[in-house]
Parts: C-alpha cells; structure tokens; sequence
C-alpha cells in the first residue's frame, strides 16, 4: 500500500504506466477502486492510498467502491467477500 502524499508525482505516473498501481483507494473511509472512478479522484490528497492487486486492497481492510465497482460491492455487501 502506497499513500498518496508520500510518492512523487513521476514516480507514480511511473508506477501506474507500468501497472505497478491498479487501484486506489482512500485511507479512512477503507474503500478501494479503479483508478478511473469519479468518486476516487475528488477525494483529499492526503487520504489516497494505492494497490498493486484487489488482495492487497482486502488484507489491509478494504472494501469495494459502489460507484466504479458495483458487483464487487454487492458481493461484498451481501457477505460473498
């Protein structure tokens, strides 16, 4: 898990350009998604974090984004994940 504010812009660019990031997802809330989410990329700087796999996104505690993620999120709220 990558957080936002502690990565230099190039070398994030870097990272998604060679799929080292697949996801983001935000700190607090403990909601991760695709990084093309509308939701996601109105969220604060400081509360962005990154993930190389799904897996990673749900050892750490998080959960699917409704928005950009739907049947994810629906088997998640309905307790298949």
């Amino acid at each position: 898990m990558l957080q936002h504010n502690k990565i230099s812009d190039s070398d994030l660019r870097n990272k998604i350009k060679n799929s080292e990031i697949c996801f983001g997802g935000n700190r607090k809330l403990k909601i991760y998604g695709t990084l093309k989410c509308s939701s996601g990329k109105r969220m604060k700087r400081e509360n962005r974090v990154f993930f190389l796999s799904e897996n990673e996104a749900r050892q750490n505690g998080f959960r699917p984004c409704g928005h950009c993620m739907k049947t994810d999120y629906q088997n998640w709220k309905n307790g298949l994940i």
